[in-house]
């Protein structure tokens, strides 16, 4: 039985914006049921939930995009309004930077900054006051910029900080961040944090929505946590704990116990010796037995996907070896090693891992077409049914149709497509590249539990991850990466995580 723990219904002093008795509907789909949502001035709050839980349904519904059901009620910063549009959610100082931030890479960093003051209004453009309004707005942050850099010179936490710098510069108030740190580093993340730190002292509210639940609960002052469109409560986040978060998300327990397992005398499936590409690793030497799990933690930039992407053949090192069970291999392109039995999961699915515009079952059975094709090369349909049936059935994948488009899936059941489409290949190698970016936290634990049953089927695998909790529950060894090498070795069931932490994150 889990307890609850304590709640905070009212933020400390006056509010940003008030919205009760939410209810959005979508056909037969009940997006949102009887929610209220409420957000101090100047406050961090965090929106906690699952994919699919409603959190960008009532983020919508806040922005004025989404019309919630009668009986609704709606403030913006102690003014009741009657319904909300885009234009008058961000006249009232409400901004939303999505994940994909919305940017023009091509335009200069003060050009993006100053970009919503130029939208409809015809005049001649004055640079002058476009490098004006982009000092002021970074000024504000305490952050400075090459005003003139195009945009697409800049690291993805540049960019944030550009995004949030464009919300102030048309005077948000309430600034919405979905995601904001899945692509960064520690270092990274531990900036934009204090940015937004910065905010809320100056007034401004931010909501925090995250699936690396540690940094929520260091940012935000309570959480409000979703539920399968339902409130499940508001709660200080003084006290509370990732497990205990992750439960009011999912309604269950999950498991945060280290897994690790010694291999024994395994047989040796995957062996570097000196293996070194220029400007990417160097002298990377190390093993992987059979049914066992080798997380490889670093951060952005250790070069721990190039070494990734060498096993798997899509580029050859300068100098050493690879073995795979033994012999060693020169893989020309991924066609060859996919023919040894490697597999590999990219850290980008959605552009990398799948096909999104394609179905289902196309996506799943890709690896395997000819295995399912019948007397001239035609594909056999029986076929393609069966392994698609036994792809999403394995997985416990939640589908409508094997015809919808793979795009129609949450990220968890992505993850588990291109999980099912490598598993077809019976791989001896399974490279996973950050394999949960985007994935909440309750599908991340069913993912978690495919890798350690493929694991016991004697599929060696090797976790790639930026994110210290991912590969401490759940890898038998742990690699340290940095600079090209590695640098360390850690075994979960005698390092604490704190200690890995530290280690890592210097």
């Amino acid at each position: 039985m889990m307890t609850a723990p304590s709640t905070q219904t009212a933020p400390d002093g006056p509010e940003a914006i008030r919205f009760e008795h939410i209810s959005i509907r979508f056909g037969g789909l009940q997006a949102l049921d009887d929610v209220s949502f409420s957000v101090g001035r100047g406050e961090v709050h965090c929106l906690a939930g699952e994919n699919g839980s409603g959190k960008s349904t009532l983020i919508k519904a806040i922005a004025g995009v989404y019309q919630p059901a009668p009986g609704a009620r709606m403030s913006y910063f102690g003014e009741t309004i009657p319904a909300s549009s885009p234009p008058l959610a961000r006249k009232k100082g409400v901004a939303v930077i999505w994940q994909d931030l919305a940017l023009f890479p091509e335009m200069t960093v003060a050009e993006n900054i100053a970009f919503d003051s130029l939208v409809g209004k015809p005049r001649l453009v004055n640079y002058g006051t476009i490098r004006e309004t982009a000092r002021t707005a970074l000024g504000k942050l305490g952050v400075e910029l090459d005003l003139a850099a195009p945009l697409r010179s800049l690291p993805i936490s540049g960019r944030q900080i550009v995004a949030i710098a464009r919300a102030l510069a048309s005077d948000a108030r309430l600034i919405f961040m979905d995601e904001p740190t899945a692509s960064l580093t520690q270092a990274e993340t531990d900036h934009l944090l204090a940015v937004v730190r910065v905010l809320s002292k100056s007034g401004v509210a931010v909501v925090f929505v995250s699936h690396r639940l540690a940094e929520v609960l260091d940012i935000s002052s309570r959480v409000t946590v979703l539920r399968d469109g339902k409130l499940v409560g508001v709660f200080d986040a003084a006290g509370m704990t990732q497990s205990r978060l992750g439960e009011l998300m999912t309604g269950r327990q999950l498991n945060q116990a280290v897994s690790a397992r010694d291999p024994g005398n395994a047989p040796v499936v995957l062996q570097t010796a000196g293996l070194t590409r220029a400007g990417e690793y160097e002298g990377v030497n190390l093993a992987i037995r059979a049914g066992e799990i080798v997380g490889l933690i670093g951060l952005i930039g250790a070069g721990r996907s190039e070494l990734a992407h060498t096993l798997f053949g899509m580029t050859r090192p300068r100098a050493g070896e690879i073995r795979l069970a033994g012999k060693p291999v020169r893989f020309a392109n991924n066609r060859q090693a996919i023919g040894a039995g490697v597999a590999y999961v990219s850290e980008d699915r959605l552009s990398l891992g799948l096909v999104q515009q394609q179905s289902i079952a196309d996506n799943t059975v890709i690896t395997t077409l000819r295995a399912i094709s019948g007397a001239g090369g035609l594909i056999s349909a029986r076929r393609k049914s069966a392994a698609v049936t036994r792809g999403v059935t394995e997985f416990s994948t939640k589908i409508g149709s094997p015809d919808d488009a793979v795009s129609t899936l949450s990220g968890g059941n992505q993850q588990r497509i291109v999980l099912a489409k490598w598993l077809a290949i019976s791989p001896k190698l399974l490279i996973l590249d950050c394999p949960t970016v985007g994935v909440d936290v309750g599908a991340r634990d069913g993912i978690y539990r495919i890798v350690r049953a493929l694991a016991d089927r004697g599929i060696a695998i090797l976790m790639i991850s930026d994110e210290v909790p991912e590969v401490y529950f759940n890898c038998d060894r742990i690699l340290h990466m940095a600079a090209g090498r590695i640098v360390g070795e850690f075994d979960p069931r005698r390092t604490p995580i704190a200690e890995l932490e530290r280690t890592v994150y210097a």
